[in-house]
């Protein structure tokens, strides 16, 4: 072997070594090519061909890395496209590709390079992960499971995995499961801040407010900069009335996050507003700092809003309204016509004659049957759950969905178009599965409220399923219920309605007419009960209430503003005051602006 051979051999050498195989495997073949039977290249080309080295050098990887941690997504995507060429079966190269792509978008050109990166290697559990991130961020949580899954079976400690498995159950629902994901990231990862707030959220929605709070505070503790657990603890305080606690905790979120506008908004709620609060003048820098998503933008408007109702500055409190309103509308993009659609549909399926439960069939439920209580939103539904549940026998549930869940599905047929399918066996299972839903609650009292109000759609799927049933339905002056709608956010992707003047106006007349048919169909099976009757006469229409539900006088209805249950609707601080009149006259400051909605209001 000649000198220049040995030296084009140390050559390519030097050149595998820096990761450059592709230049080092010319020189083998140009090697081989003037000397067909050399060993040393025969033996390299050999484990190049086998697959064995292409590998990139730390070197080469170190460079990607500092673009990356940089955020320069375009630069560190160039550097790692190259070495892709010289290393097209390398998985490692496909995953940070993707990872680019996910700061860089498209987000479907990270999901093929994870993908890609996972045909290499199917046991790449960070790029599982990755793809499952990709996946949660496009909404698509059956792919974002499947890939947390395979992620946490190739490792399974891998908390941040584990807590974002969690997050999907608890958004659909699945609180049980989430809690056991987040505590196996918090048994692997003991001071990891994020799922301890994720474990408060999971205990939030079960009620359990205290452990809620406990997360919480040791979120906050591992990270004091962490200002979504500082806002979680404010949302938590003020569920349970300690409106002081609450309103710190907001403000520290806000000193950790100046540009926290749900916490902003939080705030604002809590908040009385003077001319020179520095709040406003922050709220006002970041609307017009042109920086905010649609989102934000909408908390703080509605923030604003109420700093303008504070002032008594009506102009400006309803230039920031509208917008809000109309902003939330757009997010939403919703048409009020699906409601006009469902309540068409609901009343068609009760015009049939529909079966009547066989009282035979019915086992002896743990709890008496829930006492609904119904109406439109801010009608005085919190209010009368709150004098209910102050009752010695009675617990509170707060809003539950369950009813409106429990008939999606029957709402979504096409089938109940023109035909009734709704059989006994139907109305059992809802019966049922309700029932079987009020046993995860955690209580000791035999009777339960069921206050979500938007429940008046249901009542022929309630009475059918629980004859027994007792039903409230609140009644209140419609502009000053309509009125104190159009003036709150509500949280959530429901009540699509609310964000238009005149889109209310119309929902009311829904309602309204919905209410008509229900009594006409359920004679003397709904209690009506009015609100300003309520408030000016409180005694003696709380007599006539607990009489109703069939429970024995208790004082404590009265005092209902001590009950310390968790509120946690819009109206959680007006109940924890003493009863005051007046209130249904508020809309009237502002007539002058909400015009078009009164005049949709005048047959009501």
């Amino acid at each position: 072997m000649t000198i220049k051979t040995q030296r084009l051999l140390n050559r390519a050498q030097k050149l595998k070594k820096k990761g450059q195989i592709s230049e080092a495997q010319k020189i083998y073949l140009t090697v081989l090519k003037s000397f067909p039977n050399n060993q040393e290249a025969k033996k390299e080309l050999s484990k190049i061909a086998q697959k064995k080295e292409i590998t990139p050098t730390q070197e080469q990887l170190n460079e990607i890395i500092q673009y990356y941690s940089c955020d320069k997504f375009q630069e560190a995507l160039y550097a790692n496209q190259l070495l892709i060429k010289d290393f097209p079966n390398d998985p490692l190269l496909f995953n940070i590709s993707g990872a680019c792509y996910s700061g860089l978008g498209p987000i479907d050109l990270a999901i093929n390079n994870f993908e890609k990166a996972i045909a290499l290697n199917p046991k790449y559990a960070e790029a599982h992960y990755n793809l499952g991130v990709a996946f949660q961020k496009t909404h698509q949580l059956d792919n974002a499971i499947k890939h947390y899954k395979e992620a946490i079976n190739v490792k399974h400690e891998y908390p941040t995995a584990h807590n974002n498995l969690g997050l999907i159950s608890l958004e659909l629902g699945y609180i049980n499961s989430a809690i056991k994901s987040f505590e196996w990231a918090v048994a692997y990862s003991p001071e990891y801040a994020e799922a301890h707030n994720s474990l408060g959220a999971a205990s939030q929605e079960l009620d359990k407010f205290d452990e809620a709070i406990k997360h919480y505070k040791k979120a906050v503790t591992i990270n004091p900069k962490y200002a979504q657990a500082f806002n979680n603890l404010g949302i938590s305080y003020e569920i349970l009335g300690l409106e002081v606690e609450a309103l710190n905790h907001y403000e520290e979120a806000i000193n950790v996050k100046p540009d926290f506008a749900e916490a902003h908004f939080n705030l604002s709620r809590l908040k009385k507003y003077k001319k020179n609060d520095i709040q406003i003048s922050k709220m006002k820098s970041l609307l017009s700092s042109g920086n905010l998503n649609q989102s934000d933008q909408i908390f703080i408007n509605f923030a604003l809003a109420k700093v303008n109702d504070d002032l008594d500055n009506q102009d400006v409190l309803f230039k920031f309204l509208n917008k809000g309103n109309r902003l939330r509308k757009e997010q939403l993009n919703y048409s009020i016509n699906d409601y006009q659609v469902k309540h068409s549909l609901i009343k068609k399926i009760f015009s049939h004659d529909l079966p009547s439960i066989n009282k035979d069939l019915l086992d002896e439920p743990q709890f008496k049957c829930p006492i609904f209580i119904v109406g439109m939103l801010r009608s005085g539904t919190t209010l009368v759950e709150q004098i209910i549940s102050s009752h010695h026998a009675v617990y509170g549930a707060d809003e539950l969905s369950t009813i409106s869940d429990l008939t999606s599905s029957i709402l979504a047929d096409p089938s109940t178009q023109d035909t009734n399918n709704l059989s006994e066996k139907y109305f059992l299972s809802i019966r049922q599965k309700y029932l079987d839903s009020l046993s995860n609650l955690d209580i000791n009292e035999d009777i339960i409220t069921d206050k979500w109000p938007l429940n008046f759609q249901y009542i022929g799927f309630i009475l059918t399923a629980f004859p027994e049933a007792k039903i409230i339905h609140l009644r209140r002056d419609a502009r000053a219920v309509c009125w104190s709608i159009y003036k709150n956010y509500f949280s959530g992707k429901g009540n699509e309605w609310a964000y238009n003047l005149n889109d209310l106006a119309s929902f009311y007349a829904l309602y309204s007419e919905l209410m008509i048919f229900w009594h006409e169909l359920f004679p003397n099976q709904i209690y009506d009960i009015n609100y300003e009757d309520l408030t000016n006469n409180q005694e003696k229409e709380t007599k006539k209430l607990l009489k109703y539900c069939e429970l024995e006088w208790d004082e404590s209805c009265l005092n209902f503003h001590t009950n310390k249950r968790a509120v946690k609707t819009a109206s959680t601080s007006q109940v924890r005051k003493k009863m005051y009149q007046g209130s249904s006259d508020d809309w009237k400051k502002y007539e002058s602006h909400i015009q078009p909605l009164i005049d949709g209001l005048k047959p009501y």
